[in-house]
């Protein structure tokens, strides 16, 4: 081994992927998740509207 060859090795490329053939119940499966994400985005977008939900738990009273 000579000291031209140290370091890391470049690793081999690798083969491109077959595009992917879906079937109908992946199609419904990606639009399910799409849905979800939608509601979820829609949820937290009117959750920062309101404000806290509860006055920060247990509460003190004056007297000491």
């Amino acid at each position: 081994m000579s000291g031209r060859d140290g370091g890391k090795k470049k690793p081999l490329k690798a083969p491109k992927k077959d595009s992917k053939n879906l079937d109908e119940e992946d199609m419904a499966f990606k639009q399910k998740q799409k849905e979800q994400q939608k509601a979820l985005e829609a949820a937290k977008a009117g959750a920062a509207k309101k404000g806290p939900l509860l006055g920060g738990g247990i509460k003190k009273s004056g007297k000491k």
